[in-house]
């Protein structure tokens, strides 16, 4: 991992993705969904602020736990600009995830459990697919297929 000097406060895009592990198309669509930001220098280069190095790793780090990209912009958005993410901020944001992971989980399990009952079946109407259908709601509305709900009706 290339080593950056502590007397440079500003990364080059090239820099930041050496050091973040970020492709730097990767960084470049970060910053255009608000989660990290960048100066132009008078040539119109891109300058991070040695700060976003934790950004982007905080951002990764939600990203492979399942979060979606917004919920993390929110999250960012709760801390104070120009402030490197800390463990504290990451506890209490993480722990704010919990349900909605914990779901997620649930949702998983269920999938892997009951797998081979619907592949294929495409009818979303049995009482037995738990996974497109459960408890057969669609069913309950009226008989075949129904997979996107009606505007209007539901």
């Amino acid at each position: 991992m290339p080593q950056i000097s502590e007397k440079i406060h500003e990364l080059t895009v090239g820099q930041l993705a050496a050091r973040s592990g970020a492709a730097v198309s990767a960084l470049h669509f970060y910053e255009s969904k608000g989660l990290i930001s960048s100066r132009r220098t008078a040539g119109n280069q891109r300058r991070y602020a040695r700060d976003t190095l934790r950004r982007v790793a905080f951002i990764r780090a939600a990203q492979r736990v399942g979060i979606p990209l917004a919920t993390i912009r929110e999250a960012l958005a709760e801390l104070p600009e120009e402030r490197t993410p800390t463990r504290e901020d990451w506890a209490h944001l993480s722990e704010a995830w919990r349900s909605e992971l914990d779901e997620r989980i649930k949702q998983l399990n269920r999938l892997r459990d009951h797998l081979t009952d619907c592949i294929g079946c495409g009818c979303l109407s049995l009482d037995t697919c738990v996974l497109s259908n459960p408890g057969d709601v669609f069913g309950e509305r009226r008989a075949g297929s129904r997979l996107m709900v009606d505007k209007g009706r539901g």
